[in-house]
């Protein structure tokens, strides 16, 4: 057995490259900075190791599932590239999204569009005499 002079002892003599702990996690958004905005945050807390890589995934998968319904709404306007609008669309449009995000207002985001049931043809309004609800999911009846 041979030992290391000047080395480190039991290491390779090449350099490690180091991984950083969102490419450990397989995610995108940094979890190291997360860290240190959630300790900088709250003075005298201490913060597990697994708490801002949880935060970590959560975040990204909010991003995601945003960008693919904003996204979605950009192709069937047929744009390609996503703009407020089309992010208001996707959040309203979306029961669980609106309500995570019901106070937020997305600035060039617009209203959803909604069509009243008593600004329809009087034809539609004969033929349903007693049904006076509207048609828009979010306006109060």
């Amino acid at each position: 057995m041979t030992s290391v002079v000047g080395g480190k002892g039991g290491k390779a003599s090449g350099k490690v490259k180091s991984t950083s702990r969102s490419a450990k996690a397989g995610l995108q958004f940094p979890v190291g900075r997360l860290h240190r905005l959630l300790r900088n945050g709250n003075r005298g807390l201490r913060i597990g190791a697994g708490a801002p890589v949880y935060l970590a995934a959560v975040l990204e998968y909010l991003s995601a599932e945003i960008l693919e319904l904003a996204g979605n709404a950009a192709r069937d306007n047929k744009k390609s590239r996503i703009i407020p609008r089309h992010l208001q669309l996707a959040i309203r449009n979306d029961e669980e999204l609106n309500r995570l995000l019901g106070s937020v207002v997305i600035s060039q985001g617009g209203v959803l569009p909604c069509s009243k049931l008593l600004l329809l043809s009087l034809v539609t309004l004969k033929s349903r005499s007693n049904h006076r609800s509207s048609l828009c999911k979010n306006s109060p009846q």
